[in-house]
C-alpha cells in the first residue's frame, strides 16, 4: 500500500483550515531534498506556516510538499520531502498529528511469523 503520510497531511491542512486555524508544519531539516532558509532552522527543524494566506502555490503532494513564502521580506521557494514532516497542528490550539521518523506508517499492522498481521499499534496524540 501507499503511505498514508500524504493523506493525513493534506486531510488535516483542510480541517485546520476550514476551522479558519492556521495550519503549521514541523519539518527535520536533516531530511534529504529540504530546501528552507537555513537561518530559521532551530535544532535541526523549522515550523513553516502553510496557510493559504502565508504561502504562494501550495502543493501537497504524494513525495513532497512545495509551496513559496516569504521570509524577512524575501520570497523563497520551499521543498520538504514527505518523510521530513514530523507533524501538522493548529498554531492557535495545537491540535493535528505528529508522525514517527520511520519510513512505515505507524498505523500500518506488523506481520508475525505465522504471515498474519498482528494487533494495529495507534498512538493518540493530543
Amino acid at each position: 500500500m501507499t503511505p498514508s503520510r500524504p493523506y493525513l497531511i493534506r486531510a488535516l491542512h483542510e480541517w485546520i483550515v476550514d476551522n479558519q486555524l492556521t495550519p503549521y508544519l514541523l519539518v527535520d531539516c536533516s531530511i534529504e531534498g529540504v530546501s528552507v532558509p537555513q537561518e530559521h532552522i532551530s535544532e535541526g527543524r523549522i515550523i513553516l506556516n502553510v496557510s493559504p494566506t502565508a504561502t504562494k502555490d501550495l502543493v501537497l503532494g504524494n513525495d513532497t510538499v512545495r509551496f513559496s513564502a516569504c521570509f524577512g521580506g524575501k520570497p523563497q521557494h520551499i521543498t520538504v520531502p514527505i518523510e521530513g514532516v514530523l507533524a501538522i497542528y493548529a498554531r492557535e490550539n495545537g491540535r493535528g498529528m505528529v508522525f514517527s521518523n520511520d519510513s512505515d506508517d505507524d498505523t500500518s499492522p506488523e506481520p508475525t511469523d505465522d504471515g498474519g498481521s498482528s494487533k494495529p499499534h495507534l498512538r493518540v496524540v493530543k
